[in-house]
């Protein structure tokens, strides 16, 4: 576990230069015929249902929807960020909501920052984890600033630390302690999430077979019903959505 989290480290300065994909040349996924809106259950929203898939993904929208997005993302990836603020919303509310998509969100570690980050967004479950997503990519140049003005030799101790240790360390450096007390997270709740080290199993699992089930290489990474697709921006994956409604 250490070794992955550390050979992410050592990858920190490059993908922050480079961007956090290098796509593979696939085919989109084939078009259908028109897809109707699909009504939720009784006195709910499709984006009110939200839960964990047995990929260890949390997904949000109809479980049985027709066109299924699977996203592999990194928090601390900027192009990840990129895409949340400009389709994240029209997703939900065009997609999602009609029960005609839905959308899992798997977590690919990819930037030493990445695990202590991701693990607290998850530690409270599905339920309010799409929105603290949303949030988390709002103020990700502020967080991840932090870490980019350290000193190299400092961050680098702290990520050469166990996990156990370097996670706490890592969310104080990137003071985001605030962000997640505001979202119902009391200290010892956080030093609790951070000491999970099932939690941390989980995304190092979630990314093992990411990368080699799936190809997944960076981030983001999008899936439509199982075919990988070219598209890393929301006005290419919107396209690619439409094409799988059939229009």
């Amino acid at each position: 576990m250490r070794r992955k989290i550390l050979l992410c480290g050592a990858l920190l300065a490059v993908a922050l230069v480079a961007g956090c994909k290098d796509k593979d040349e696939v085919s989109g996924p084939p078009g259908g015929q028109p897809v109707a809106a699909i009504a939720p259950p009784q006195g709910s929203a499709w984006t009110d249902v939200v839960g964990e898939t047995e990929e260890g993904g949390y997904r949000i929208g109809n479980p049985d929807a027709p066109v299924k997005l699977v996203e592999y993302a990194s928090l601390s990836c900027p192009h990840c960020a990129e895409f949340s603020k400009e389709g994240a919303t029209s997703l939900r509310d065009n997609y999602v909501k009609s029960g005609r998509v839905s959308w899992e969100f798997r977590p690919f570690l990819l930037f030493p920052t990445d695990a202590a980050v991701t693990v607290l967004a998850r530690c409270q479950g599905p339920g309010p984890f799409f929105a603290m997503v949303d949030q988390l990519y709002a103020e990700q140049e502020s967080w991840m600033g932090r870490i980019r003005a350290m000193p190299e030799a400092q961050s680098q101790a702290i990520f050469a630390l166990p996990p156990q240790q370097g996670m706490p360390k890592a969310v104080a450096a990137m003071g985001l302690e605030p962000f997640f007390r505001m979202r119902g997270m009391p200290e010892a709740k956080i030093a609790s999430c951070l000491a999970d080290q099932k939690a941390l199993d989980r995304l190092a699992q979630i990314r093992e077979r990411g990368s080699t089930e799936f190809n997944v290489q960076g981030t983001p990474t999008f899936f439509i019903n199982g075919d990988k697709t070219e598209a890393q921006a929301w006005e290419g994956l919107e396209g690619e959505l439409k094409g799988a409604l059939g229009g």
